[in-house]
């Protein structure tokens, strides 16, 4: 039988602990809880680490969390060496922040990138440290005009929020989909968007990630480098930081 989770991740991104219990350990070990806050890995995002503290205070580390066969299974991976916690153990989640917020910072800034380049997305991958988004473009572009336009949006200070669609309407309006090769989180009856602006001015996509709460939060970020991948594909990297300190902030 398969035990779906309560995903609290879902509405409250700066969820970093909660209380959850064992419901499931499968053969390679993966932990299956009641509810979660950590992320698991979907659409270019990483899944979260931390770890599970028990009743004595000991901790079971984790490694990354996945999804199962559907996208309500999520799955704790240990880290090897761990104990394995008992079915119905109440334990007490902590997820690794300051990782989660960078990717967060990270991922907004990608949906960012897609507003300074409105072209349909053919790739993309997020980063602690530099995350990259393919375009199906065959255009030459300045590096450093897309960085000024980035941080642009980022000082405006847009609100980012979440508004959520179910799948049918998903389903009836394909255009608002930027990408081209990879599905909006659909099959739970609803779906995500991602909002940024009052009204949703500056943009608004499908994205079951992770985001902060502002875009004043993605702090310094540049464009690092704009790769020629094909005819008609450009691949960008972001980092953090400006071009003249490329140190991560």
């Amino acid at each position: 039988m398969i035990k779906t989770v309560t995903a609290l991740f879902r509405e409250d991104f700066y969820l970093s602990t909660c209380e959850a219990s064992v419901t499931g350990i499968l053969e390679n070990g993966g932990i299956e809880l009641d509810q979660t806050c950590f992320y698991a890995t979907s659409g270019g995002q990483p899944g979260d680490t931390g770890f599970l503290e028990r009743d004595d205070g000991s901790r079971i580390a984790i490694a990354g969390t996945r999804h199962g066969a559907t996208k309500d299974v999520i799955i704790h991976v240990p880290a090897g060496g761990q104990p394995s916690p008992a079915i119905g153990e109440k334990l007490v989640l902590h997820i690794d922040w300051p990782r989660r917020y960078r990717l967060m910072r990270m991922h907004t800034a990608c949906h960012l990138l897609s507003v300074v380049c409105p072209f349909p997305i053919t790739g993309a991958a997020v980063g602690e440290d530099e995350s990259r988004v393919d375009f199906d473009m065959s255009e030459t572009i300045d590096k450093d005009q897309v960085t000024a336009a980035l941080m642009k949006l980022v000082d405006e200070n847009h609100p980012v929020y979440v508004q959520w669609i179910t799948d049918e309407e998903l389903a009836a309006n394909p255009g608002i989909v930027k990408s081209k090769n990879v599905r909006p989180p659909m099959g739970l009856g609803r779906v995500s968007l991602v909002c940024i602006g009052k009204d949703s001015a500056v943009d608004s996509q499908p994205c079951g990630g992770t985001h902060v709460s502002e875009t004043q939060e993605v702090g310094a970020i540049h464009i690092a480098k704009v790769e020629k991948k094909g005819k008609e594909n450009r691949r960008f990297r972001i980092r953090f930081g400006s071009p003249e300190d490329r140190a991560a902030v």
